[in-house]
């Protein structure tokens, strides 16, 4: 009897403790200091391998997103409850202490017959100390994903978007490495989500709507933001120039931006940027080595072969690489796209 007392208090114990670790609300996300082993004890989701959030969990996306090896991205966005979310032109959106943004890299595998695989989730955490990284590495089960301090290589394959079976080593970044790109004037920050990147149809659960319109009905920013739309880079039927900046801002803006971890090198490559020079056209490089491929300038009007940007794009070398982190392949799509541009400057 006192055997089965003894046992029946520890199943209401581990019950209990199940459904605490489940809910976002029993996280202090302004004082983060104990971080959860595995993604499913935060509670972001009702059914974590579908990746379908909770109530108070709401998905998002952008009209242009960084390339990544050709993963599918799985946005989506906490914010407290009554609070509202800062904004200021062409920057990104001031997220009040608290907000968490999810995003779970995958191969969707939406163009062939292969099983769906979900690979890693990064989570960014808005404390009372600043923007927090967080990794977590999926499991083979696709059950739960663990966190990965150290970063993780997974070995796998996907089918690219021309139904081509790619094998590839997919790099989970380390934690120190998240810095890299989420920096500006050495804080951590996001990087994607701006309201002229932002301003498209979403499909919710109650059906398509533009998602700056959805926040705006959840009281989260101003209706009316004033805001112009990038373009979708992705789109041949937009103007040449409009897709080349997107891909760029996207891409390599993140870094190289006034303040960025690029800074020094005085090549901008943000959305914002006007300069001729900044951009790149005749621009010399200023300490880039063999990285310049013995090339003059980063952009050469008319003469793509002739440009620094384009072989570093190119290039799987990583000591010549850009972007030097975040891919193990070359983005074809890309290449194409930044070659026509600078053969019609």
């Amino acid at each position: 009897m006192k055997l089965f007392k003894k046992i029946s208090l520890l199943i209401t114990l581990f019950i209990c403790f199940e459904s605490k670790s489940q809910n976002i609300s029993d996280y202090d996300f302004e004082n983060f200091l104990n971080t959860p082993k595995f993604l499913s004890q935060y509670g972001f989701f009702k059914d974590l391998k579908n990746q379908i959030p909770v109530e108070d969990v709401h998905p998002y996306s952008l009209k242009s997103a960084l390339f990544s090896d050709e993963t599918d991205k799985l946005r989506f966005v906490y914010v407290p409850k009554g609070e509202k979310i800062g904004y200021v032109k062409n920057k990104v959106f001031i997220f009040p202490v608290g907000s968490v943004l999810i995003k779970t890299f995958a191969y969707l595998n939406k163009n062939g017959p292969m099983a769906a695989e979900l690979l890693e989730t990064r989570l960014l955490i808005n404390t009372n100390d600043g923007w927090e990284a967080i990794s977590y590495v999926w499991n083979e089960d696709q059950t739960d994903a663990k966190r990965a301090i150290a970063g993780a290589t997974i070995p796998t394959r996907f089918i690219n978007s021309s139904g081509e079976i790619i094998n590839i080593r997919y790099r989970a970044p380390n934690q120190n490495q998240c810095k890299e790109c989420h920096q500006l004037k050495k804080v951590m920050t996001p990087i994607g989500p701006k309201a002229r990147n932002m301003n498209k149809i979403v499909q919710y659960k109650n059906g398509e709507m533009n998602q700056l319109v959805y926040w705006a009905a959840l009281g989260w920013i101003n209706e009316n933001l004033g805001s112009a739309s990038i373009s979708n880079y992705a789109d041949v039927n937009a103007l040449l120039e409009d897709r080349a900046r997107a891909y760029l801002d996207i891409n390599c803006g993140h870094c190289h931006i006034p303040g960025g971890s690029a800074d020094t090198t005085g090549l901008y490559l943000n959305y914002t940027e006007r300069g001729k020079e900044q951009i790149g056209i005749y621009k010399k490089p200023v300490a880039a080595g063999r990285a310049s491929g013995n090339l003059k300038y980063s952009i050469v009007p008319g003469h793509p072969s002739d440009s620094i940007l384009l072989y570093r794009m190119k290039s799987l070398d990583p000591g010549i690489m850009m972007p030097e982190s975040g891919r193990a392949l070359s983005d074809e799509t890309g290449i194409e796209l930044i070659s026509d541009w600078i053969d019609k400057l």
